[in-house]
């Protein structure tokens, strides 16, 4: 059994291990906040964990997902995710800010949104792509704009989707080691929705997270150190049927 000491000691330590990587802490939706997961969920007592909207993961090292995980459901919500008690209640067309904790300056990449209907399992979840983004100019990318404006990143609810749940996968790509096979750094951190408004369009198709990427696709080995004008998303091609 995990004792009460030994949260209290990684809760003490762990504003130190934040600073190699981060999580989403939570979400601001028209200025209410939802918390996220906070890796810490797995010190507490059995049972007595904060109940949130994030799916809790084993991630307590602040640690990402290897393209080697890239054909197993860890790729989806983060390794050996369990479904979120809470949600984020959200109109279709709403803005969602994401807080992460933290974010290290080396870690450039991409920043991709992806929608499911809801699910407790993550490895059936079928997620359209939202949104994605990633070169700002030169060399300044959408990581590098997280980390000025706090820590924050954001994505917008299709404007004609249908009320409902869903889960969101809100996933950044760290590319600093992205030149070498199985270099890349996943860190996908997955919410529950409950999506309100009079959207018709329902989500279709879709891919489960082990079939996302392959650890060769060209935006998972992608060469940070060396000239580069654009770069090549990987995963599915954008969803927009709902726009």
């Amino acid at each position: 059994m995990r004792s009460y000491t030994i949260f209290v000691a990684l809760a003490t330590s762990f504003p130190y291990l934040t600073s190699a990587h981060g999580f989403v802490s939570g979400v601001n939706v028209n200025g209410a906040w939802t918390a996220g997961s906070d890796p810490v969920w797995y010190y507490y007592p059995a049972g007595t964990a904060p109940a949130t909207a994030g799916w809790d993961s084993l991630n307590q090292d602040l640690g990402f997902v290897a393209p080697t995980d890239f054909g197993t459901s860890n790729i989806a919500c983060h390794k050996s995710a369990t479904v979120g008690k809470n949600f984020v209640n959200v109109k279709a067309g709403d803005t969602i800010t994401f807080y992460w904790n933290t974010w290290p300056d080396s870690h450039k990449g991409p920043i991709i949104n992806y929608i499911a209907p809801y699910g407790t399992s993550a490895g059936s979840l079928q997620w359209n792509k939202i949104s994605q983004s990633s070169i700002v100019s030169g060399t300044t990318w959408v990581t590098d704009t997280l980390i000025a404006n706090n820590f924050t990143a954001s994505a917008t609810i299709p404007k004609n989707l249908k009320a409902g749940d869903y889960v969101l996968r809100h996933e950044i790509i760290a590319l600093h080691g992205g030149q070498s096979l199985n270099g890349a750094q996943n860190y996908p951190q997955c919410l529950n929705l409950r999506v309100s408004g009079s959207g018709s369009v329902s989500p279709s198709g879709g891919t489960v997270g082990s079939s996302l990427y392959k650890n060769t696709d060209p935006g998972i080995m992608f060469n940070l150190y060396v000239s580069y004008t654009s770069y090549p998303y990987p995963g599915p091609a954008l969803w927009t049927a709902a726009n």
